[in-house]
């Protein structure tokens, strides 16, 4: 069971890919970016993406406003 940092906040999940995780999670919502370990991940790879324990990731939600 991989444990990983999301966006702060250390998790351990029974997913084994990162678009599993962030649906879980809540956070594939609207638009939003990925970035692991400080590197910019396409949405088109998520699914792609194996967690690994002691991952660092972060997402970041856009908010429209005016």
């Amino acid at each position: 069971m991989p444990q990983v940092t999301l966006n702060g906040d250390i998790k351990q999940t029974l997913h084994q890919n990162l678009l599993l995780l962030l649906d879980e999670m809540g956070q594939t919502q609207g638009r939003f970016a990925v970035e692991i370990n400080g590197e910019l991940i396409p949405k088109s790879e998520l699914a792609n993406v194996t967690l690994q324990d002691g991952m660092n990731i972060e997402v970041v939600q856009a908010v429209g406003g005016g």
